[in-house]
């Protein structure tokens, strides 16, 4: 979408200023019930099935906070180096009217909320850089409008409940990003860390990763803000992307050409990459935050925050760091396999496995996520299992098998799932590293290509690849590529 951003602005007008961009992300956490009541979060259900007196907002019913849930925002805090507000936080009601919000308030976390003064680490065209966290806070989920889909749509919305009290962590940034590819790189890095720290699924597609985005533009060198606008409807990575290159680009078209920014969220329109005016930006004041009567304050003692810090899981960060300590891979190599909580345990597994981890890393980064990708499958579909991969990087090493019977054998296993040494056993494959029997071949070759034998002890060395291919065609590519190079080269001369 860069080519929308360049249709409003030159480059060398939008090299002159700057972005500054905050972002505000909702996780849903992975309880199995909501968190002031007992009914489940399941998605998929029957349309207002999975709702009670407490999360309609039925006059008498009373709201109980789930304790999972608190685990759970403590857990993230924890992982993005917040403080645990101490002596407590306390929640809050948020009032405003939509269709899809029963109680006509949300209980959130206002003045007092459960974490504040973080950070998170990001990585940017090779640079590393923090970004500051205001604060994690806890609230209930409201409900889903639908728009579209029905035969009435033109006339009606329909109100699906079933998401009304599901427990979501607000986590709010500080505006330290400063272009649209330093806030991918965050929210991207912030999914991991929320999947390893086993507090959410992230799955955008069912809504359990959601982001707002405020983005303000200033002259290079300038240290004061713009005026900000609120850029919501941004559910996926590549929209997130698209929308704050065009409205950055946006802000700058108004401003070069003498206008006014109006602070205002707006919607972006990924079929038509732009943002447009959704309603005047709100204020803190205008929710009227009052503090909720039905809810004790949150108080985290200092033991049971112990407890939550010693069940914490290694975090993306960490794991990175030990797999270059721990298996000597690059740091390329160990942002790549900690992509995923699954895609760094089939590695670990593999290595665990195998006589070399570096050849193991390799082979998953390349050839299996490779193989993986072309028939559109995810990590955990792998028909190819950690220890048969092991199992074919040992053959390799050991000898049995060169690194092109490598490729065959590893093409046949990820059709079949059979084992490598199953495979290389029933069809022959095992590599020919016998010096007698290819000394045989090599004498053949040579017999057989007399000019190329003449050219080569001419001085032109260049030809020496062509007899070794002529003996790899001659052995079904099974000879020892290294031993086939030492035997040419002393038959030559």
């Amino acid at each position: 979408m860069a080519s929308t951003a360049t249709a409003l602005v030159p480059p060398e007008v939008l090299a002159r200023y700057e972005a500054v961009i905050g972002l505000e992300v909702h996780v849903q956490l992975a309880t199995r019930t909501k968190i002031f009541c007992a009914c489940p979060t399941s998605f998929g259900a029957p349309p207002n099935t999975n709702v009670c007196p407490v999360c309609l907002g039925l006059p008498g019913a009373l709201p109980v906070l789930n304790r999972q849930a608190v685990e759970m925002a403590v857990k993230a805090a924890l992982a993005l180096n917040c403080t645990i507000r101490q002596p407590y936080s306390q929640f809050a009601r948020k009032n405003y009217f939509y269709p899809d919000l029963p109680k006509g308030y949300q209980i959130s976390q206002y003045d007092k909320p459960l974490a504040e003064h973080g950070w998170l680490e990001i990585l940017v065209d090779g640079k590393r850089k923090r970004i500051g966290i205001t604060r994690v806070h806890l609230e209930d989920d409201a409900g889903k409008s639908l728009h579209e889909g029905f035969r009435d749509s033109d006339r009606y919305t329909y109100v699906d409940l079933n998401r009304c009290g599901t427990p979501l962590i607000e986590i709010v940034s500080e505006p330290d990003m400063r272009s649209a590819d330093e806030a991918y790189a965050y929210l991207n890095e912030l999914k991991l860390v929320m999947q390893y720290a086993e507090v959410s699924s992230c799955d955008m597609e069912k809504g359990h990763l959601r982001c707002d985005a405020n983005v303000s533009v200033r002259p290079r060198g300038q240290q004061t803000f713009g005026t900000k606008t609120e850029v919501k409807n941004l559910n996926s990575f590549r929209f997130l992307k698209q929308a704050l290159e065009y409205e950055i680009a946006r802000q700058i078209a108004v401003i070069e050409s003498g206008g006014v920014i109006t602070q205002e969220t707006r919607l972006y329109n990924p079929d038509t990459g732009e943002t447009v005016a959704m309603r005047t930006k709100e204020h803190a004041h205008d929710y009227r935050y009052f503090p909720e009567p039905d809810l004790l304050p949150l108080r985290i003692s200092d033991a049971w925050l112990e407890r939550i810090r010693a069940s914490m899981p290694e975090l993306p960060a960490q794991k990175r760091a030990r797999f270059v300590e721990q298996y000597g891979l690059r740091e390329y190599d160990a942002q790549v396999l900690t992509l995923s909580r699954a895609l760094s345990d089939y590695f670990e597994r593999a290595a665990a496995a195998s006589r070399d981890p570096r050849a193991v890393a390799n082979w998953v980064m390349v050839d299996l996520l490779g193989a993986l990708k072309a028939e559109g499958k995810e990590i955990t579909e792998s028909p190819v299992s950690p220890e048969q991969l092991a199992e074919l990087v040992d053959l390799i090493v050991s000898g049995e098998i060169s690194g092109k019977l490598a490729k065959e054998i590893f093409s046949k296993m990820f059709a079949t799932g059979e084992s490598a040494r199953t495979i290389m056993e029933r069809e022959g494959l095992r590599q020919i590293s016998d010096a007698e029997t290819l000394s045989r071949i090599i004498d053949e070759v040579l017999a057989a290509n007399p000019k190329q034998v003449e050219q080569y002890r001419g001085g032109k060395t260049g030809v020496l690849g062509f007899f070794v291919g002529q003996v790899m065609k001659a052995t079904r590519g099974q000879a020892n590529p290294q031993l086939v190079n030492q035997l040419l080269k002393e038959k030559l001369g």
